[in-house]
């Protein structure tokens, strides 16, 4: 039984991962698993919505009840739930785009997003899935992790989305240095060309880093030669204390700060 929902779990994940439909070969030769067991799952899922099967093609792809899985998920998120106001706050007072993540095994998990308010075309990124090296976000929470865990980060898929992405672990490691010490964690152009993000992290009652706040947009609007311009880093810094007070109901231990 256990073994069926591991493997039911990752159909469900290489369905999510990026090609929107897959077959039930294309799924079997991805995830080293008979044709037979495959198609087995796969009939179970559909019948509780979780997939759907194309009628013209045969492929499947992640099915409806997901959505409102997704949506308890966000719903019931302490941090996000929390974040609401503070997030506001800091895109009218930066005139940035807002985001708040949670750690998502090697990614992060956009979990809330304020729009820049202005009137640009933007894209709600609630959902999206960042990999933790290549974003403010996931390099906020990732330098206050105990170093075994960092340690199995580190050790993990690094992809390189731009030129600018950092992908060697000991360059990594000064970089997460630096971020204990500021309190802050600058991204450039590391996961989108002319993208910039700045983030900190929130703290739970413990002490640990259960997430991340920050602004994203245009370099030019983010960062001065690489570097934060320092009105944005002190009202990202100021929020996410806020929001750690909030989460840990005033009690906050920031571990290494």
């Amino acid at each position: 039984m256990i073994q069926s929902v591991r493997r039911a779990a990752a159909i469900l994940r290489e369905l999510g991962s990026g090609q929107r439909r897959l077959g039930v070969t294309e799924l079997s030769e991805r995830l080293g698993l008979a044709k037979a067991t495959v198609y087995g799952l796969l009939r179970a899922l559909e019948a509780d919505e979780l997939v759907q099967r194309d009628a013209e093609t045969g492929k499947y792809r992640l099915g409806p009840i997901l959505l409102q899985l997704g949506n308890a998920f966000l719903d019931s998120h302490e941090l996000r739930a929390r974040s609401l106001l503070w997030a506001d706050s800091l895109a009218d007072r930066t005139e940035q785009a807002v985001r708040v993540g949670v750690p998502m095994g090697s990614n992060v998990l956009i979990v809330h997003h304020v729009f820049r308010p202005d009137a640009s075309v933007q894209i709600l990124e609630v959902g999206a899935a960042i990999p933790w090296h290549a974003c403010a976000l996931g390099k906020a929470t990732a330098a206050f992790q105990d170093d075994g865990q960092l340690e199995q980060m580190l050790g993990g898929p690094l992809p390189r989305l731009t030129g600018r992405t950092i992908v060697e672990p000991p360059e990594l490691k000064d970089t997460l240095k630096r971020i204990r010490h500021e309190g802050v964690a600058v991204e450039d152009q590391e996961a989108i060309i002319g993208e910039a993000e700045i983030a900190a992290p929130v703290f739970d009652h413990l002490g640990d880093a259960v997430g991340a706040v920050g602004v994203v947009g245009p370099v030019e609007r983010l960062l001065i030669d690489g570097s934060a311009r320092p009105e944005l880093a002190a009202a990202v810094r100021e929020v996410a204390r806020g929001l750690s007070r909030d989460i840990a109901g005033g009690r906050v231990y920031a571990r290494g700060r």
